[in-house]
């Protein structure tokens, strides 16, 4: 009797060992799609949030639009409070959803980038739309609000549609220019229009579309095209007080 259960014990401990042998990893590509988090409707929206509605995933999506390709140290860098568990794993899902890609850069860089796919570009009409409608309740920068030099440049490659004439931005420090869709640190050549003022006036005018906010020097036609372009001013939200919880 002994002899039999001991038997059956050595039979449960090599099938165990076998399952250990089998546990699925991150070399089985099934086992990871399993493990990707989703909202399991066939929807559009469920979808689109499937491949970028986790946390962090839409701001390497900015960086990256913002900037063009990067190294993971510079999206760490600039992504503050991401940690590196978190990143690795954001951009592990979004090469896996086709939303970007790694590069190797030849030398003397030798060193791997990442950048969005064309698929991944098309983010760019959403990022355009979500800043605009986000603003009306971020409202305008406070004195503690740190605005990282160059920054002007890539919020005008958000906030601006991709078909903008070429304007000017003087704000505050910064100085950049927008042209055919594209943006640039700099001063442009030959703008249509510069437009000069602080970081109240610039939200003001692109927000509120008060074009009294900024000082506007040569065509405040295309100025105001411009804005016309811009996403419908949709009303700031009436946010609720919050009462306080009961002891």
């Amino acid at each position: 009797m002994v002899v039999r259960f001991r038997s059956k014990v050595a039979i449960v401990q090599r099938s165990l060992s076998y399952c250990k042998l089998r546990l699925t990893s991150d070399k089985n590509p099934l086992y990871n799609l399993q493990l990707v988090k989703t909202y399991g409707q066939y929807c559009p929206m469920a979808h689109a949030l499937d491949l970028v509605g986790e946390r962090w995933s839409l701001l390497v999506v900015r960086e990256l639009l913002e900037e063009g390709p990067l190294r993971y140290t510079d999206l760490h860098q600039r992504l503050t409070g991401c940690g590196t568990n978190i990143l690795a794993a954001r951009l592990k899902d979004l090469e896996r959803g086709g939303v970007l890609r790694r590069r190797r850069l030849p030398p003397p860089a030798a060193s791997t980038v990442y950048e969005l796919t064309e698929y991944g570009e098309g983010l760019r009409s959403v990022m355009h739309e979500l800043a605009h409608w986000g603003a009306r309740s971020l409202g305008p920068p406070t004195a503690p609000d740190v605005l990282e030099p160059g920054w002007l440049a890539g919020a005008l490659r958000i906030a601006l549609p991709p078909t903008s004439p070429c304007i000017e931005f003087r704000i505050g420090d910064e100085v950049a220019f927008v042209n055919e869709g594209e943006s640039f640190a700099g001063s442009a050549e030959s703008p249509e229009a510069v437009v000069e003022g602080d970081v109240h006036g610039f939200y003001g005018l692109l927000v509120d579309r008060d074009l009294d906010a900024v000082a506007i020097h040569g065509s405040t036609t295309a100025v105001r095209a411009l804005l016309d372009a811009l996403p419908p001013r949709c009303a700031a939200p009436a946010l609720a007080a919050v009462e306080p919880a009961a002891a």
